[in-house]
């Protein structure tokens, strides 16, 4: 507010009068103004894992808007989902990045979330039921199962090529998965065999489990531990050549100097993971965290995503790496079960998936 010197006392009590309307509600006895603090200068972003992003992008974000980002790994996203909802009451961050649509539909009944849908994302075909205010689509991928064409050519083995094939002898102690309990592709795969085989009391998904089980199947408590190390075109070092993934990694097994990869994806197992971001319900600076969910959903943000981690931008105006179009083609016609059958038995699964697999 500014003051301005006058000659006579009557003058000065008629400017003091003005200003005190004007300056948003400014009182002159003393009291602190009534306009709203500005909001905190760091925003804290939850997400799983697997986040990586370039870091000249990131500054791009912090230099335009203002913010500091200070990014928090949280485990596998269903690591990162459990412990939002058992934290809700003193939220760990702003916003989050990396609830899937399998694990959406619990943020959203646990009140996690705040509403708010970046404007820069139009599509719908990624929402769920009650998730549109909620959540904004990111990226998306296909959780399917992955053979090493080039360990079963060194082991003269025919690779499988479908769920079936994974509970025959040929195969055992073959195959690592993430667990469902612990990780959302764990979860996507639990769901897809849901899909495919049915939830009756007598045979089904269970009786299936059961025999995968039997058959040396190996559950680990996330993607990375599956994937990096048990998997024999993982990290380099794994016994198992059967790993459950995604549609888009024969893109990186693609050897130096090579032209095509040496591990495919069975397309016809696969269950289609949409990844979202939130503004965190009691978040400290939403603000900051719709402008963050906003960069997210930004073209530049969007055509980083298959590079740093591996999925497919919901922009679909978003350019692909050349060899995405060739090499990780999406499934085409990927196992789903509704989201509302999900909600609705997601702990009885869980429990009964439990009693199979410990």
């Amino acid at each position: 507010m500014r003051t301005r010197t006058a000659v006579l006392a009557s003058a000065v009590t008629a400017v003091l009068m003005v200003a005190a309307c004007s300056s948003g509600g400014t009182k002159l006895d003393g009291a602190a103004p009534t306009t709203s603090p500005p909001p905190p200068h760091n925003v804290v972003v939850a997400t799983h894992d697997s986040w990586a992003a370039p870091k000249a992008l990131l500054a791009g974000f912090e230099s335009s808007s203002g913010f500091h980002l200070d990014v928090q790994t949280n485990g596998d996203a269903g690591e990162l989902t459990n412990k939002l909802v058992l934290t809700k009451d003193s939220p760990i961050a702003d916003a989050v990045y990396g609830i899937d649509n399998t694990f959406a539909s619990r943020a959203i009944d646990a009140g996690v979330l705040a509403k708010y849908r970046s404007p820069a994302v139009t599509t719908t075909q990624y929402d769920i039921p009650g998730g549109a205010d909620y959540l904004t689509p990111i990226d998306w991928g296909d959780v399917c199962v992955n053979v090493d064409d080039a360990w079963f050519a060194k082991h003269q083995l025919a690779a499988p090529s479908s769920l079936d094939d994974l509970i025959k002898p040929l195969y055992k102690n073959l195959f690592v998965a993430p667990g469902a309990a612990t990780s959302s592709p764990g979860f996507a795969f639990l769901l897809a065999t849901i899909a495919q085989y049915g939830d009756s009391p007598s045979g089904g998904w269970q009786d299936y489990w059961k025999k995968l089980m039997a058959n040396g199947t190996k559950l680990t408590s996330g993607w990375d531990d599956a994937f990096d190390v048990d998997y024999t075109a993982g990290g380099g070092n794994g016994d198992r050549p059967i790993v459950l993934s995604y549609n888009s990694d024969p893109v990186s097994s693609i050897p130096k100097g090579g032209t095509k990869p040496t591990t495919h994806a069975l397309l016809n197992t696969c269950f289609r993971q949409v990844e979202y971001a939130s503004v965190l319900a009691g978040a400290k600076n939403p603000v900051a965290a719709k402008a963050f969910i906003d960069f997210l959903a930004s073209r530049a943000f969007q055509e980083s995503l298959p590079d740093n981690m591996y999925v497919f931008p919901v922009d679909a105006g978003a350019k692909l790496p050349a060899l995405w179009a060739k090499w990780a083609p999406p499934a085409p016609h990927p196992l789903s079960v509704d989201p509302a059958q999900i909600a609705a038995n997601r702990s009885n699964w869980l429990t009964q998936w439990s009693d199979i697999t410990s």
